[in-house]
């Protein structure tokens, strides 16, 4: 798992979305720990394709349970843009 990838995630977490830094477990529940509504989850997308670069489809986001689930989505396509370019 890339640590920078982590980081990232986790600063836009508690800077955008207002996270209590100890609450970001990779064990934890995503949606529930954030408390997203359908306008957060439209914030957190437009969040990811910023700092990472690459669409995101909404329903890339039902097998994300944990935020473990949503380090390694991202992490696999933040790989895949790196191996198209």
């Amino acid at each position: 798992m890339d640590k920078k990838v982590i980081e990232t995630i986790h600063a836009f977490l508690v800077e955008e979305f207002e996270v209590a830094p100890e609450k970001i477990a990779p064990e934890a529940n995503l949606r529930e720990t954030l408390a997203l509504d359908s306008l957060d989850y439209i914030d957190l997308v437009v969040v990811i394709e910023s700092n990472f670069g690459f669409k995101v489809k909404p329903e890339d986001f039902t097998a994300i349970i944990t935020f473990q689930d949503f380090y390694q989505y991202v992490q696999g396509r933040v790989a895949q843009q790196k191996s198209i370019s």
